[in-house]
């Protein structure tokens, strides 16, 4: 059985989400780990089965038929493979693929819990899984070496689970692509189907599995070598169901051989279908237009009608399917799969360079998350943490909050992976890398890395979890006679792609970047001693950088020879070394200087920013962006102009356009206090959206010759500090329609909102939640 068009009303979305929870609260009251709690054997095909000695790309198939008395109102099933599986309950699919790469730990494997109450009956019951072993280590997976398949169903008290009264088969239609094979870098395969092959109907219930194999018992958890299990700490993948391609030809036609390119409305995660009438022995491909995606799909032909959808993803903005001249194409549709979250963020302004750059920007994050944040989904789908540290960032401002999940997951793995020796590396999980990139572990441990996942999301336990990680990771790091930091070279010596790279500088930055967040971290877990040494040591690093590296026009290390350093000078900034009195200096290195890669380049503008130079921030984004922002792909390159078509670590322009234009930061954790302090530059007027863990905050803000307008929509449990510009030293300003404050007099008080200070050239209000427009204009008679 191929897979073909599932149910659908089987994976509508509400459903899998409403299981999914159902399955977390159930496993929320015993321990997910507990071996114990495991009565399943891990099951596979016997040896006898043809199974090799170190087998790879295995495909098997799996059933399981029985009885219940009634309709179980919650059955969990713990399911756990290597590599991933698919799902079919009573014939109807619950789940298209299932499972993570591995693992939690260097050791360790992943497991769903999934509620199948919904699909099981009173009587006869079957249960069919189709499971696919990679067992091929990559960037993003370690091969646990062994395919297997564990099952755990309580069904109101009913225990189904795997052993070897379950019936296995490898599936005879999957082989190997005769094709290009896949970098190094991935553990997935190419897809090769033969449909003659075929096992039809394998999944239904009344399918016939008595010439089957009784399953061989591989041990219960935590066996090797799949040992220790975790519980999948993500959503399963958010399923959109097939459509048709927009503008795709008219259908049926006969093939002429030729390549269709079937578009897509965007980059995206899709796994392509097709129904046609062939004869048999002929050879479809199916791949998209990215040149660096290796994961394609070879389908072999059987005679007559037949449909066929590959079970592996790929992504691109054109789907390709090269069929052969003299076949029927009845139907061609996609797929498209990806991280479950909603795109509630937004950002828009009048001026449309910078409203495609925040969209592209966005569109680039989602087709970059999956089992983790990837660098891209093509080439690797590996989780650098220099890359991990943006997407966050942007996650926050862009994504509703269920995003912060993969984040969290993302810092368990990181420091899960920590060595005896303290190191952290990535990516991880990994099974063929284990080199370390110092600057990107201090990014990660750092303010922006932990730090920013914590101050946005307000997730305490992850902070008390991974605080002495990062206090061990930064006790190895050294300082010379002078007090600088030692430069590391770690695994790869790698500080950004380009030229005129002053790591030493880098290197000193972005450990007091890593001293700002291991501080704040300590401060919030009670370890007051600790906050204070980092806190000296910091202090007296910022001292010995400015003194051993600023020349009196720039910052430079001695022995650095090339060009002033752009990204170096900028992290300066960021990282609280440079005082404002060497703001003017750094400015004219950014207004000269273009060294920094897309990635380096978001610090670059947040500099500016935070130098109070916003206008200079969006001449500078325009100008390195505006090729990008014109391109006709939808996603963000990886260089300027090569690599990837799509990495979100050049998505820095979404994170300053919504944090520093619109304004909008948290002031406290979680959002309870927090800021809207637009700062448009040339810009006339912004309009900004972020759903934080508080709820949605919506913020308009336009000017004109006689004033500002800023409205605020304000979620419960928050308490929004206003700024609006101080620009006229007469203003009146209007809360809600009506006078509320001007200098020297008083109006009557508008319950939930406060006058508090004139500072930092603004004027500054405390508001209550709900519905707020404040209005800066001249008081009556005032020209």
């Amino acid at each position: 059985m191929h897979l073909s068009r599932p149910c659908l009303e089987a994976i509508v979305r509400p459903a899998l989400l409403a299981a999914l929870l159902v399955g977390l609260l159930a496993f929320a009251i015993r321990p997910a780990s507990a071996d114990e709690a495991w009565h399943a054997q891990w099951i596979g095909v016997p040896v006898t089965e043809g199974v090799a000695a170190k087998p790879a790309n295995v495909w098997t198939c799996a059933r399981k038929s029985f009885t219940l008395r009634a309709k179980p109102r919650v059955a969990i099933a713990r399911i756990a493979v290597d590599s991933r599986y698919w799902l079919w309950v009573n014939g109807r699919q619950v789940v298209w693929e299932g499972g993570l790469k591995r693992g939690p730990t260097p050791d360790d494997t992943y497991f769903d819990a999934v509620d199948l109450a919904p699909y099981l009956k009173a009587g006869g019951n079957s249960v069919a899984i189709l499971a696919w072993y990679w067992g091929k280590d990559g960037f993003s997976h370690k091969s646990s070496g062994k395919p297997g398949l564990l099952f755990d169903l309580d069904a109101d008290g009913r225990a189904i689970t795997s052993d070897r009264t379950w019936r296995v088969k490898l599936h005879p239609a999957y082989g190997s692509a005769l094709g290009p094979k896949p970098n190094y870098r991935l553990s997935e395969h190419p897809v090769r189907f033969d449909a003659r092959a075929d096992l039809a109907n394998w999944t239904a219930p009344a399918y016939n599995d008595s010439g089957w194999q009784e399953a061989a018992e591989l041990g219960m958890p935590p066996s090797a070598p799949w040992n220790r299990l975790r519980l999948r700490p993500i959503p399963q993948w958010k399923n959109y169901g097939l459509r048709g391609y927009d503008g795709a030809p008219a259908l049926p036609m006969v093939s002429d051989g030729k390549p269709i390119s079937a578009a897509l409305p965007y980059n995206a995660q899709v796994t392509p279908w097709l129904k046609v009438d062939a004869s048999a022995g002929l050879t479809v491909v199916m791949r998209t237009d990215d040149p660096l995606n290796e994961i394609y799909t070879e389908y072999v032909t059987r005679a007559g009608v037949q449909e066929y959808e590959t079970p592996a993803w790929m992504n691109g903005h054109h789907v390709v399917y090269t069929i052969p001249e003299g076949v029927k194409i009845l139907g061609l549709k996609y797929r498209e799969t990806g991280y479950d979250t909603e795109f509630t963020g937004g950002f828009t302004c009048d001026r449309d360079v910078f409203n495609r750059l925040w969209t592209k920007s966005r569109r680039t994050l989602y087709v970059t998350m999956r089992d983790n944040y990837m660098d891209c989904p093509d080439r690797e789908r590996a989780q650098w943490w220099g890359d991990a540290v943006n997407e966050l960032g942007e996650a926050f401002y862009a994504l509703s909050p269920s995003s912060n999940a993969l984040t969290r997951k993302a810092i368990d793995n990181l420091i899960e992976w920590q060595r005896p020796d303290k190191t952290v590396y990535s990516p991880v999980p990994a099974g063929n890398w284990g080199q370390e990139l110092p600057p990107q572990m201090l990014a990660s441990v750092g303010k922006y890395g932990f730090w920013t996942y914590y101050f946005y999301s307000g997730d305490r336990d992850m902070l008390t979890r991974s605080y002495p990680h990062v206090r061990d990771y930064l006790s190895i790091w050294k300082t010379d006679a002078d007090g600088l930091i030692v430069h590391r070279a770690g695994g790869w010596d790698w500080a950004d792609w380009g030229d005129n790279i002053d790591a030493r500088l880098l290197d000193n930055a972005w450990y007091c970047l890593a001293l700002e967040g291991a501080a704040s971290m300590a401060h919030e877990v009670g370890q007051r001693s600790e906050e204070a040494a980092f806190r000296s040591q910091r202090t007296a690093l910022i001292d010995t950088i400015n003194r051993r590296m600023w020349t009196g026009t720039a910052y430079r290390t001695a022995n650095y020879r090339g060009m002033t350093d752009d990204r170096g000078n900028a992290l300066a900034v960021v990282a609280g070394i440079a005082d404002v009195e060497k703001f003017p200096a750094i400015r004219k290195i950014l207004d000269t200087e273009y060294h920094a890669s897309p990635y380096m380049e978001k610090y670059v503008l947040e500099a500016l920013a935070l130098m109070g130079d916003v206008p200079s921030a969006l001449a500078r984004m325009e100008k390195r962006y505006k090729e990008i922002a014109e391109s006709p792909s939808t996603t963000l390159p990886e260089e300027w102009h090569g690599g990837t078509g799509n990495h979100a670590w050049s998505g820095g322009p979404l994170t300053i356009l919504s944090q520093y234009v619109a304004g909008i930061v948290p002031l406290t954790p979680a959002y309870r206090t927090y800021v809207v302090r637009p700062r448009i530059g040339p810009l006339k007027q912004i309009h900004a959206t972020i759903d934080s863990v508080q709820g949605r905050i919506d913020v308009q803000f336009a000017t004109d010759r006689r004033g500002h307008t800023l409205k605020l929509d304000s979620p419960r449990g928050t308490s929004a500090l206003v700024c609006l510009p101080a620009d006229r030293l007469a203003v009146r300003v209007l809360v809600n329609g009506k006078p509320f404050w001007e200098p020297g007099r008083s109006f009557a008080k508008i319950p939930g909102v406060e006058f508090k200070e004139i500072s930092d050239g603004s004027l500054r209000f405390t508001a209550a939640p709900g519905k707020w427009t404040f209005e800066t204009v001249p008081p009556p008679g005032f020209e």
